[in-house]
C-alpha cells in the first residue's frame, strides 16, 4: 500500500477476465494467460460476469460478441459507464456487419478476429 494526496491506494496485479462461452475458446485463452502474474478468470455469459462485481480500472476484460443472454455488445455498454472502465478487447468470429451493427459507438482497447492467434494478445498483457 501507499499513500497518494491524501488516499491509501492498494496495489495490485491487473486480473484478466474472459467472458467467452465456447468453453474450448475459453480454455485456450485462459492458457495464453496462465503465465501472467495476476488473476485470471472465466465466465460462460455476461450476467454470471457481472454477478462477480465489477473489474478494476487496471484490469483487462476479454468479450466474445456473440454471448447467450446479454450480448457482448450490451456487456461492453454496460463496462463503459463504470466510473473507473478497464481495458476491453473484443473476441469475435461475427461478420464485419455484425460486428459493426455490435460494436457502433462502443469503447473498446482492441478487436481480435476468431480464430484467435495468441500473439495477438501480447499487446494488451502491458
Amino acid at each position: 500500500m501507499f499513500k497518494h494526496q491524501g488516499e491509501i491506494r492498494v496495489l495490485r496485479t491487473m486480473a484478466v477476465h474472459i467472458i467467452e462461452d465456447d468453453s474450448g475458446v475459453a480454455d485456450s485463452l485462459r492458457m495464453v494467460f496462465a503465465g501472467h502474474d495476476g488473476e485470471v478468470s472465466v465466465y460462460s455469459d455476461a450476467e454470471s460476469f457481472i454477478a462477480a462485481g465489477p473489474p478494476g480500472a487496471d484490469d483487462l476484460v476479454i468479450v466474445d460478441l456473440g454471448l447467450p443472454g446479454m450480448k457482448g455488445g450490451e456487456l461492453i455498454r454496460w463496462l463503459n459507464g463504470l466510473k473507473h472502465q478497464p481495458r476491453i478487447v473484443v473476441v469475435t468470429g461475427e461478420s464485419e456487419k455484425r460486428i459493426s451493427d455490435h460494436m457502433d459507438g462502443l469503447k473498446v482497447a482492441g478487436l481480435i478476429r476468431k480464430p484467435i492467434d495468441a500473439a495477438s494478445l501480447d499487446p494488451f498483457l502491458d
